[in-house]
């Protein structure tokens, strides 16, 4: 099978692969329709996150069951399924606690990162971590469950109430799909970002749900005080993995800053004193639990709506998804989310890649589709 295998920073290539395969009785083949691209792999590709040379990438996944072993019973083949990547054993002392983020036993389980991922053709994974597709979810509305699983565990960390406002760093896809899920409990959510194609698709995607903020070439914070009439936020969100200095004068006493984005190479000074004297929590969720996907499968039905041809309303998860590549365009794909060679500092000086989309997809699956973006037949 075709699979996209990653080889070190900069630099990933097409390969064959033997095709995925049962191995063990409870195991389920999944044969790939598309992944989203996270930032994640980006990072991975830039070196600022780490992987492991020759594993397959990818894990925002939806597919199709073509093969089951004999103990599987949640699934049947022909069902379209999401992937839940976030693998756990189940029995060491956080997971029988209910912490399976926190599993002792990961390595070799993070898929896309450790583990052979989803852009290729089809992937093998055991039951637990493969589940139906609410019955018409778009393909579209589908392939963002698994990051609203991520966006939904922060927003929990951060206990959101009807009487917080909230700032969300960055706008690009998990940055709208927390405001998204934000403005379900928070009284006010503004949304910071410098990127002039992600501004316009915020205030278009947003339909009056949350305020957009321009701060290109401005202080971040000073920008969104000012934005919000000298109001500082409860919470404020950072998707962007190097806003946290930003956040920290940004937000008020007493509130919740929720580090979200991944960046291994970005680094703040803190002094304690700041957080004790102000009564600043600061946070960071990890991985979801394994109970929180479902949750986001459920929200995905929710916000992802059924599909209704001619009706000319989309649904709000849907609208998030702007491009698609086949595989073996996966370098454009990159390419439309600023490059592997640009730098990615969000800084309030305006100095971040220039986006060409907001969420992308890599399809691994080449046949035609119907009105709903799945495979004809399925």
């Amino acid at each position: 099978m075709r699979a996209l295998v990653y080889l070190g920073p900069s630099s990933a290539e097409l390969q064959d692969r033997p095709a995925a395969r049962l191995v063990n009785r409870d195991d389920v083949v999944v044969e790939i329709v598309g992944t989203g691209v996270c930032g994640t792999d980006r990072k991975i590709l830039l070196g600022r996150f780490p992987a492991r040379p020759g594993v397959v990438l990818g894990h925002e996944s939806v597919g199709v069951v073509r093969e089951t072993g004999p103990q599987v019973s949640s699934v049947e083949v022909g069902d379209r399924v999401v992937v839940n990547p976030t693998l756990y054993c189940g029995w060491c002392v956080p997971c029988r606690r209910g912490a399976t983020n926190f599993c002792r036993h990961k390595a070799g389980t993070e898929v896309g990162v450790d583990r052979d991922g989803t852009y290729a053709e089809a992937v093998t994974l055991p039951e637990r971590f493969v589940e139906r597709v609410p019955a018409g979810l778009p393909f579209r509305s589908a392939v963002l469950i698994e990051p609203l699983a991520c966006v939904l565990s922060n927003v929990k960390a951060a206990s959101v109430t009807f009487d917080d406002t909230v700032v969300v760093l960055g706008a690009g896809p998990i940055g709208m799909l927390t405001a998204l899920v934000a403005a379900r409990q928070a009284r006010r959510v503004t949304v910071a970002e410098p990127d002039g194609y992600r501004l316009e698709q915020a205030r278009e995607q947003s339909a009056h749900v949350v305020d957009v903020v321009d701060v290109a070439g401005t202080d971040t914070a000073e920008a969104v005080v000012k934005a919000m009439g000298g109001e500082r936020p409860s919470v404020v969100f950072d998707t962007t993995g190097t806003g946290l200095d930003a956040a920290l004068r940004l937000i008020d006493d007493g509130g919740r800053v929720v580090v979200m984005g991944f960046d291994d190479t970005y680094t703040v000074p803190l002094r304690p004193l700041q957080l004790t004297n102000r009564g600043i929590r600061l946070i960071g969720a990890g991985d979801y639990r394994a109970d929180i996907f479902p949750v986001a499968v459920d929200l995905a039905a929710e916000l992802g709506g059924l599909h209704r041809p001619g009706s000319g309303a989309v649904p709000a998860l849907e609208r998030l998804v702007t491009h698609e590549f086949p595989l073996e365009h996966h370098a454009e794909a990159f390419a439309a989310l600023g490059g592997l060679t640009q730098g990615d500092v969000y800084d309030g000086t305006g100095r971040t890649p220039r986006y060409e989309a907001l969420k992308v997809v890599i399809r691994s699956h080449s046949g035609p589709v119907g009105a709903d973006g799945w495979p004809v037949g399925v």
